[in-house]
């Protein structure tokens, strides 16, 4: 594996798997080698071999299908194999998040006002509304995000965290999981998660308000890797074996 600075790792898995596809290994239209294998055989995560997945697919050729796997559907040329795909993947910038934000959330909590609070509930509203009405955005609940950061009272940490959420809605390889979703049952959970974290915030609980963060980011991974895994839905693969900030 590559450690340039330049490249990602799910940048340089999948360049070696669009070598594999230039190079004939694999006919058009035929199955690839499980995640799992290709992952043993690189000696790198499940996460990032799907990153790499994800990747190909956006570049139109991988067609990864729910329950069965992914497919060769087109030749990379050589504008694809000189100048790959440039984007975060969707885990990476979950691990990201996860580390900063649930730590902006603890933090939060020892100096929220009840103006903070106030703003906090009408956005949460506004995610209800949205979701009641079919609204197919994400505008309250990024809202939500910011004004926990701004209730730190610290710009700084308030444009950390605007920056992550400004990569994840210009991340193709995040919005091309997202294309995976037809239903809104899991935005519901998660609207229950956003309950969860503004009541830790509202008793001024430092140590629940990092946990429900994390919880909360965490679902969001479980479900996303449910959505990304064409093979194994099942599979519980993780970021961190345990969560370093508030075990």
């Amino acid at each position: 594996m590559s450690n340039s600075e330049q490249r990602r790792r799910y940048q340089d898995v999948a360049a070696l798997l669009r070598q594999e596809i230039a190079s004939g290994k694999y006919e058009l239209g035929t199955r690839m080698r499980p995640e799992r294998q290709i992952a043993e055989e690189m000696e790198v995560s499940r996460s990032l071999v799907r990153e790499a997945m994800i990747m190909l697919e956006i570049e139109g050729l991988v067609d990864v299908r729910k329950g069965s796997g992914s497919y060769v559907i087109a030749l990379p040329s050589n504008e694809q194999t000189n100048n790959p795909t440039a984007d975060i993947g969707p885990f990476e910038l979950l691990q990201a998040r996860q580390l900063l934000e649930s730590n902006v959330a603890g933090f939060a909590a020892t100096t929220i006002t009840k103006a903070d609070v106030v703003r906090l509930r009408t956005a949460l509203d506004q995610e209800k509304q949205d979701l009641a009405a079919g609204i197919d955005n994400y505008d309250a609940d990024e809202q939500f995000h910011i004004l926990i950061a701004k209730a730190t009272q610290n710009t700084v940490l308030a444009d950390m965290v605007q920056t992550l959420w400004n990569l994840r809605k210009n991340s193709h390889m995040w919005n091309k999981l997202h294309e995976r979703i037809f239903d809104d049952t899991y935005r519901q959970a998660w609207l229950q998660d956003h309950e969860n974290i503004l009541n830790a915030l509202q008793r001024r609980d430092p140590a629940a308000a990092r946990q429900a963060m994390w919880q909360h980011l965490d679902n969001v991974r479980k479900r996303l890797l449910t959505l990304s895994d064409s093979e194994d839905p099942a599979f519980d693969a993780y970021l961190f074996h345990q969560d370093p900030v508030v075990a």
